[in-house]
């Protein structure tokens, strides 16, 4: 299981060495002092080395050709708009935001510096673009397409749990897009004839009062999405699941390799490689406006069988045939 010591040494992986590429003509154009600069929003969010190996491999080297800004929301959602201020005020070149939240607090912060959002839920719904094929403004990026995804989630974990009747849901009231999951999963649950639970997490000293709520129902399942703040605590979230034999449907397959039970969805590393190509682009000239706002091409199905003995379950093996992924 994850642990909140591992989450942090994402954050230090990541700081470690990202970099960016900068078009040769254009560097030789330019004084050998001035290179661009890319402002990262809770850096800790880009997970893994995906983001940064991509730009690496389009010829950037961190201060070569270019230079990193970074700034944490330490885990405090109102802490996300002081990220994003601070970085617009450095300036930097272009600012990357993993997530709804971040994304939202560096619109506010700029229309003029190039935004690059990286695994959003739903960019229209949440305000953040105009459309996905034409954005508009100084932003553009990429969607999980999370709220089209809840039936099917929804389906899969009727699949492993054909008795399922009542379903947690953990989400963020801080997080735009979640407005639009709520609705699509109250939609398929009344489809499905699942009863649905919503309990709110929008700061980190909340989680331990939802966890009680949770409880309180007896709900026979558990979901959530891939908030940014509740992925800074997925350890915590998952140890409670353990805790109380709660099998849990994912958005993320990195979660059920930390220890949740299953998961279906976009590919974030897929996703963090297509934000550092726009990034590519946005640096060597593109407009944001220009580009398209990239639905997920890849997704993927996840089990973990060692989650499921330890609550006593038995998945299909016509399930385990079709997954993705398959943890024993």
């Amino acid at each position: 299981m994850a642990s909140h010591i591992e989450r942090r040494k994402f954050l230090a992986t990541l700081l470690g060495g990202a970099a960016a590429a900068w078009p040769l003509a254009a560097r030789a154009q330019q004084p050998a002092s001035k290179i661009p600069r890319i402002g990262i929003i809770d850096p800790g969010a880009i997970r893994g080395d995906h983001f940064r190996q991509t730009l690496r491999d389009l010829g950037y080297i961190e201060g070569q050709t270019v230079a990193f800004e970074y700034r944490s929301a330490e885990d405090k959602p109102d802490r996300l708009a002081a990220a994003a201020s601070e970085l617009a005020q450095l300036p930097v070149d272009v600012i990357v935001a993993f997530g709804t939240a971040a994304a939202y607090a560096a619109k506010q912060a700029t229309t003029t510096i190039p935004i690059v959002m990286l695994g959003v839920g739903d960019p229209v719904r949440s305000g953040l673009v105009t459309s996905l094929a034409r954005p508009g403004e100084n932003i553009t990026g990429n969607t999980i397409l999370g709220p089209e995804l809840g039936a099917k989630r929804l389906q899969l974990f009727k699949e492993v749990l054909p008795t399922i009747s009542r379903v947690a849901f953990l989400w963020n009231p801080n997080n735009a897009s979640h407005a639009a999951y709520l609705e699509e999963w109250k939609a398929a649950a009344a489809t499905l004839g699942v009863t649905m639970q919503f309990v709110a997490v929008g700061s980190p000293d909340e989680f331990d009062s939802a966890f009680a709520a949770v409880m309180r129902e007896r709900p026979d399942g558990f979901t959530m999405t891939a908030d940014p703040l509740h992925q800074l605590h997925i350890g915590q979230i998952i140890d409670f699941l353990a805790k109380n034999r709660l099998p849990a449907m994912f958005q993320q397959r990195e979660n059920v390799v930390a220890g949740g039970l299953m998961s279906y969805g976009a590919s974030l590393p897929d996703l963090f490689r297509r934000g550092a190509s726009y990034v590519d682009k946005i640096l060597r000239g593109t407009r944001p406006a220009e580009l398209p706002v990239e639905e997920p091409v890849k997704f993927d199905l996840s089990i973990n069988l060692k989650t499921a003995k330890a609550a006593g379950l038995t998945i299909p093996e016509s399930f385990i045939l079709r997954a993705d992924e398959v943890i024993e």
